[in-house]
């Protein structure tokens, strides 16, 4: 099995062993699901039937007391208008499940930088953790059929503190680097 890294930033994944191949989206939904359909699309169908993606990054917790690494069994879209699109007769996919996971484990996903505690303790009703790539990502995945894990570093807690996290963010990714290495086969 070949391992693609799907991450929003090069600080994310600075870490990582040389070999491993990296896909840098850019930061939110829109810029995720370009890339990593893109990388997706590149390759063959042989290709893509021995590749597994590994969605590495930083996020901010909705929940006291989280810290460290964690992989979520479902992302949210947290952002798109899932009830009043369905009212207008149309099918909204605004949870998806990730097979490696924990399936209690919920990130939401949106384009918005929570930075406010207001907004982080409503999402906290929905979900543990936020990012702004992790829906997108799997979501391209899914349609590829190509398995996905995302794997996520608390860099804040999804308040004020979320302004620092370009200091931060290295943090997360020595954590995430040593996930990988102790997880993940980069053959």
């Amino acid at each position: 099995m070949t391992t693609l890294v799907v991450a929003a930033a090069a600080s994310e994944t600075r870490y990582l062993p040389a070999d491993v191949d990296v896909v840098l989206t850019g930061l939110g939904k829109t810029a995720a699901a370009i890339a990593t359909t893109r990388a997706l699309a590149e390759r063959t169908p042989q290709e893509r039937a021995g590749l597994q993606v590994v969605n590495l990054g930083s996020c901010g917790a909705l929940r006291p007391g989280m810290r460290g690494v964690f992989e979520p069994g479902v992302v949210l879209n947290h952002d798109i208008s899932a009830d009043a699109i369905r009212a207008l007769g149309h099918d909204v996919r605004e949870r998806l499940g990730v097979g490696a996971g924990d399936p209690e484990l919920v990130l939401a996903t949106g384009d918005l930088f929570v930075s406010d505690a207001q907004v982080r303790d409503a999402l906290a009703e929905r979900a543990s953790l936020v990012d702004m790539e992790g829906y997108a990502v799997v979501a391209a995945c899914q349609a590829f059929d190509v398995p996905v894990r995302v794997v996520k570093h608390v860099s804040d807690d999804a308040d004020a503190s979320a302004f620092d996290w370009a200091t931060l963010v290295d943090t997360s990714a020595r954590d995430l680097a040593a996930w990988f290495t102790a997880n993940v086969s980069s053959t």
